[in-house]
């Protein structure tokens, strides 16, 4: 199992993230870092475990309020060893974070349109794809969620409704994708809380998942994460 911290940046700092509702963000405090600071947040995350890959969700761009460039651009150089998966409301590759060996797009499906779908080809794979839900809506362009052949090798299942609570996974949802494309890589997103979930991700095939709350709370440790690798 592969756990991989998420970072959501809204207004210069990283925030906690609670059921998708983006304007009530407010900047992170907790156990594992009292500080909202970007750096301070991957440097705590370091010290609980030795990630290799992290989420960073620009929050401001995937809104089109703004935009962490340059924070973005800082992070990358500062952690060559680390890969970050970025969001940053892309719906083609974004020039300004090309040039780092350490950076892998994100593409969700709430920032794409039908019509940018044609583009997607161009990028041969080398993305990672959101499928992003709110209950049982598709988020964005529907064609993505049945034009499978554009899908790359790695697909997150977004539930932004069970981000920051304890609901747990989106299990069945997680399943049924599993079922049906098990060639591909899918990542659980939203309402993780614990080892237990985990292991029932396991079981159902699911090897990737996204994790902010658990993680800064304490109630998946460093130990939950060896015991599952």
């Amino acid at each position: 199992m592969r756990i991989i911290p998420v970072i959501d940046l809204k207004n210069g700092h990283v925030v906690h993230a609670q059921q998708g509702n983006r304007d009530f963000y407010r900047p992170l405090r907790s156990p594992l870092s009292q500080s909202s600071a970007i750096e301070a947040v991957i440097e705590a995350f370091l010290r609980l475990y030795p990630f290799t890959v992290f989420y960073l969700a620009d929050l401001d761009a995937i809104t089109r309020s703004g935009h962490h460039h340059d924070l973005i651009g800082t992070v990358l150089k500062a952690y060559p060893e680390v890969t970050f998966w970025v969001d940053g409301g892309f719906n083609l590759l974004p020039e300004q974070y090309v040039r780092f060996d350490n950076f892998l797009p994100v593409i969700g499906s709430e920032s794409l349109r039908n019509s940018d779908l044609a583009s997607l080809s161009g990028l041969n794979g080398k993305f990672i794809l959101s499928l992003d839900f709110s209950g049982n809506q598709l988020l964005g362009a529907g064609d993505i969620f049945v034009n499978h052949k554009l899908w790359p090798a790695t697909v997150i299942i977004m539930t932004l409704g069970q981000i920051g609570t304890d609901r747990g996974p989106d299990f069945d949802r997680l399943a049924a994708y599993r079922q049906r494309f098990g060639e591909k890589d899918f990542v659980a997103a939203g309402g993780i809380r614990n080892k237990q979930d985990l292991t029932h991700l396991q079981q159902t095939g699911i090897h990737h998942a996204l994790i902010a709350s658990a993680l800064h709370s304490g109630a998946i440790t460093a130990s939950d994460i060896e015991a599952l690798n």
